[in-house]
């Protein structure tokens, strides 16, 4: 993989992203923040959802019931009960989702961390 087009990140954002860490609840940024716009991965700044897709899961994180497609990948957490995601742009850890929960009509809740995402406003024209 090439390293060389993925943006410098502090050492918090290494811990959430390269080795699957999870920041605190209801500390992140975007957890309580609904302006409009497209949430990107910090580390390579690939689309990865959409604000209308945003909800408050009152879970503690930012929570989305669907991703851009093909922006994400699911892998079996070595937990065995959840499933992780990952940017399908560079690997780097966003979060868990989880299906069955029926709180979208979509029946899944994607709990990102804050830290693994950028917020990129729409230009108002």
């Amino acid at each position: 993989m090439d390293t060389s087009r993925f943006n410098a990140l502090t050492p918090q954002e290494r811990q959430i992203i390269e080795f699957k860490g999870t920041e605190y609840p209801f500390t992140g940024e975007y957890d309580n923040f609904y302006e409009e716009g497209t949430y990107t991965c910090r580390r390579c700044n690939a689309e990865l959802y959409r604000s209308t897709d945003k909800f408050d899961a009152h879970c503690g994180w930012p929570a989305f019931d669907q991703e851009i497609p093909g922006a994400v990948n699911r892998l079996p957490d070595p937990d065995g009960y959840r499933t992780e995601i990952e940017c399908a742009s560079c690997s780097g850890h966003l979060g868990h989702v989880f299906v069955g929960e029926f709180m979208t009509p979509t029946n899944t809740r994607h709990c990102v961390n804050s830290l693994s995402m950028r917020f990129v406003p729409v230009e108002k024209t």
